[in-house]
């Protein structure tokens, strides 16, 4: 077993570009990750292959699945199932960790 304190808005940042991610942990396909994603920027439509959490640490989001748009900002949480195709909207300059299980 390992500890280690982040501080997790400062392990990726905007000053490079429009967007970063930076893995913090991994196992097979399951993965924490922790995204800062500039205003207007999109991620492109993809397909997650495990279920998965998006919360937001700082800024505002947008998730489009289909015809479904979730917004979802600061503290907040949204969770979806495995193989659902969606795209990612930053609404404001933002930071999230991605947890894939």
């Amino acid at each position: 077993m390992f500890y280690n304190v982040l501080k997790a808005k400062e392990i990726v940042n905007l000053d490079g570009g429009k967007f970063e991610r930076k893995v913090l942990l991994e196992k097979d396909e399951s993965c924490l990750s922790i995204i800062a994603i500039k205003k207007e920027e999109i991620i492109d439509t993809h397909t997650s292959s495990c279920d998965a959490a998006v919360y937001v640490l700082d800024g505002e989001l947008e998730l489009h699945f289909d015809a479904e748009k979730f917004t979802i900002g600061k503290g907040e949480i949204l969770m979806f199932k495995k193989d659902e195709e969606h795209k990612v909207l930053a609404v404001k300059d933002s930071k999230f960790l991605l947890i894939k299980i």
